[in-house]
């Protein structure tokens, strides 16, 4: 668990950034960067972490602008992620790289990928952002969660973008309250929704080549599986996690590491 590991911090670009560097035994494992989404932190790929450890170095940052990585006042496009992403594994000398991506961090994990193409191993997209041009009722809700984090309103967020409600515990939920709290937390959380507006279009840009990897919970209501289908990336197939939402990774933690696992084996 990364509960059992400290996390370090490293300047990026004169900026604080917290993150687990977790290695066992050799630092020549091959690396994998894990991006949360929107609002998110490392802590949101605690559960996989031990099924993935004994082959892989795991770098888990909390991206700039969220969890308790520093948010500067600048403007939080793509590219200023993109371009910290890079900066953020040159400190770390980190050159080749698979990277796992949830929702928002699904999308950088691509733009990254198409951008630095021959640096990107394998790729794995966990419910991407990047294709939906609307906001669905989660979204709104998840939205107003993260502007007024009270316990009501991120409560019902959580329940709504997961298909089983016990996985929304009294833990993530105050963690969530604390983390949008902090200064500058909410607006981080506005700029990168509003960067989505001048993003553009993946579909002319997906001709990459590198095996990728899509998974969607199939009940997804922040992000509905509908979207999978869109992103028609050459070198990759679509798993669909049945009794599932927007978390495969916290939901179907099983499932989820034997369909990882088998990927980056092969």
């Amino acid at each position: 668990m990364v509960n059992a590991y400290y996390s370090k911090n490293v300047e990026v670009d004169k900026y604080l950034i917290r993150y687990y560097d977790i290695v066992n035994n050799s630092s020549n494992r091959p690396s994998i960067l894990f991006l949360h989404g929107l609002g998110g932190s490392a802590e949101r790929w605690t559960k996989i972490i031990p099924s993935l450890s004994s082959k892989y170095r795991l770098i888990i940052p909390d991206i700039i602008g969220f969890g308790y990585s520093e948010k500067p006042h600048v403007e939080y496009t793509v590219d200023f992620f993109i371009n910290f992403l890079k900066k953020f594994l040159n400190t770390l000398n980190i050159s080749d790289v698979i990277i796992i991506g949830s929702s928002f961090g699904g999308l950088l994990a691509l733009e990254y990928a198409i951008k630095y193409n021959d640096t990107v191993k394998k790729l794995i997209l966990v419910s991407p952002a990047g294709m939906m041009r609307y906001v669905t009722p989660t979204l709104k809700h998840y939205i107003s969660a993260a502007l007024y984090p009270t316990y009501e309103n991120v409560l019902r967020a959580y329940k709504e973008m997961v298909y089983d409600s016990t996985i929304a515990t009294d833990e993530s939920i105050l963690d969530f309250i604390n983390r949008m709290n902090l200064q500058n937390s909410k607006y981080v959380f506005m700029s990168t929704l509003m960067g989505f507006n001048d993003h553009p279009n993946l579909n002319d840009r997906l001709k990459i080549d590198i095996p990728t990897l899509i998974i969607w919970g199939r009940y997804d209501k922040l992000i509905p599986v509908r979207y999978a289908k869109k992103f028609k990336i050459p070198n990759s197939r679509i798993v669909i996690i049945d009794h599932c939402g927007h978390y495969p990774h916290l939901e179907k933690i099983e499932i989820f590491t034997k369909t990882v696992t088998k990927f980056l084996d092969n």
